[in-house]
């Protein structure tokens, strides 16, 4: 049955997309937009250096303290860790910028360079919205699966960061290591997840090893990245994720530092004040993650969130948090750190109008900003607690979009046109057979599959389908057909020998997937 699932996976496995929509290595470039001005970059970064050295940071983790009261910091009466204004500048001066996220495979590798934007996945949802139903349910493995698999054929997407949580796995170890197996299973890209307890993480590297075919091939190599919350707001160490960080940088693998203060909740309403808390902690994390390897790779992320202030619940789909997450970018572009930010965290319940305008307004302006990832930018729903496959696939298209607007009007002396104006004013009165037209059709152009162009009657008479109809039409394709082949049958049997998995092998076989019986119903 094996042999059956490596041989049809190559005949089926395929992504329909533009030839002109794959995103370099490098990302696309952002930056232009700047929602503070630059006496206000200045007045917040002295405020986040003077709150780390005068307010600190509680709850430092044994190894953190140690580490930090002998690189200068000071320990106050009330226990808590104060950051001198000189410690963090050298920090900040040392970081690791322009270094490579590995992916499994090597046309996956991303390039982190500065003002360079690339999107990512990312979230903890709980609930999916089901593709058959379309009704919430817990999200499962499975799930998780399925996400990888359709990222997989998704080119906007470079880093494929876990979305949703398998609710059906309880016990901590075999959750960690059933999450990282699920999503490097589904896909080739880079990935990340976060890691529950330290002592999962040699195991972790020692399931990649197996799963790659050779000992060391991940330190190699480093083709996942630990999502670490290292510091909960208000300015406080996480001792679970800080020790995670700890060995995650003892073991070469790269970290994604987060820190997600709520405006309104955990840090100030004043949306000024909660970036200069957001550049604080961020600061300190990576003060904290370098005092244990200088020059680590790491994702300094500030994700500011917002709060509905009548009633306290996370809010993500609205200006002011596309204003946050713009401003945390430009602050990190500031320090040239290397950094990451939420959007498209729909509060919508489906892929609907509402959907549509929160995700195009924080997605499109969180990019513009220039971080240099902007995670869960799809499938997002339910102000983060839900996922579905086919919002994923309608935001791909969205960012499709968005990357077009972010490279801009190229004015060049051939672009200027005048010649071509001259033609077909004097001519043929259009420009549809002009040969500038047909020469830029692919290039200057973007064309939706999703998205409807049609006259109303044209609609009408293809059935009427909205967008879910043809996205879930789609993700059923997607899902009977894309197998990902990169992991033998011998390493995957030595996994499954090794480690408790619960992902069946039906599951990730084209024979036995329920999704292909799926797609014949649908037809």
């Amino acid at each position: 049955m094996m042999k059956t699932r490596r041989s049809r996976s190559r005949r089926t496995e395929r992504a329909r997309t533009p030839v002109n929509i794959a995103p370099p290595a490098t990302g696309t470039p952002g930056g232009v937009y700047k929602p503070l001005k630059d006496a206000d970059v200045q007045n917040i970064h002295a405020a986040a250096l003077e709150v780390l050295s005068t307010v600190g940071i509680k709850e430092p983790t044994d190894t953190v303290r140690d580490l930090a009261l002998e690189a200068g910091c000071i320990q106050d009466e009330t226990g808590r860790l104060l950051f001198p204004t000189s410690l963090v500048e050298d920090v900040i001066a040392g970081a690791a910028r322009d270094f490579v996220l590995h992916g499994q495979t090597p046309e996956h590798d991303i390039e982190v360079r500065d003002g360079h934007v690339h999107f990512a996945t990312g979230g903890a949802a709980v609930k999916m919205l089901d593709s058959h139903t379309r009704q919430y349910r817990p999200s499962t493995l499975s799930d998780l699966y399925d996400l990888a698999r359709l990222c997989e054929t998704l080119p906007n997407i470079q880093w494929f960061a876990r979305p949703v949580v398998a609710t059906d796995i309880e016990d901590w170890r075999e959750l960690d290591l059933n999450t990282i197996y699920a999503i490097a299973r589904g896909t080739r890209k880079h990935l990340g997840s976060s890691i529950v307890l330290d002592s999962h993480v040699p195991e972790i590297i020692e399931m990649l090893d197996m799963m790659v075919g050779e000992e060391g091939a991940f330190r190699k190599r480093p083709f996942l990245s630990v999502h670490a919350t290292t510091i909960v707001s208000p300015l406080t160490f996480a001792e679970d994720s800080s020790n995670v960080a700890t060995a995650a940088a003892r073991a070469g693998m790269p970290i994604l530092s987060q820190t997600g203060p709520q405006a309104g909740a955990t840090s100030p309403a004043a949306l000024a004040g909660s970036l200069v808390q957001t550049v604080a902690e961020s600061l300190g994390a990576l003060v904290a993650i370098n005092l244990v390897k200088r020059g680590h790779p790491v994702i300094a992320s500030g994700w500011p969130f917002v709060a509905d202030l009548r009633t306290g619940s996370f809010t993500g789909g609205n200006g002011e948090q596309a204003l946050l997450a713009a401003g945390q970018a430009q602050m990190m572009r500031f320090y040239k750190l290397p950094t990451g930010v939420p959007a498209g965290m729909a509060d919508a319940k489906v892929p609907d109008n509402q959907a549509g305008y929160e995700k195009a307004l924080t997605t499109a302006m969180a990019a513009m900003s220039g971080p240099d990832f902007v995670y869960e930018s799809i499938g997002m729903l339910g102000s983060l607690l839900g996922c579905s496959l086919e919002a994923a696939l309608i935001d791909h298209e969205m960012l499709t979009s968005v990357r077009r607007v972010m490279r801009g009007i190229e004015v060049t002396p051939d672009n200027l046109s005048v010649d071509v104006i001259a033609e077909a004013a004097r001519g043929a009165g259009h420009y549809l057979a002009a040969g500038q037209t047909l020469a830029l059709m692919e290039t200057e152009y973007i064309y939706p599959e999703l998205a409807d162009r049609d006259s109303p009657d044209s609609w009408k008479e293809k059935g009427s389908r909205d967008i879910w109809d043809r996205a879930n039409l789609r993700v059923r394709e997607i899902m009977a057909t894309t197998f990902p082949d990169h992991i033998s049958d011998s390493a995957d049997a030595a996994v499954r020998a090794r480690f408790p998995i619960h992902l069946p092998e039906s599951a990730i076989d084209p024979a036995t997937s329920q999704w292909a019986h799926d797609l014949d119903a649908a037809s």
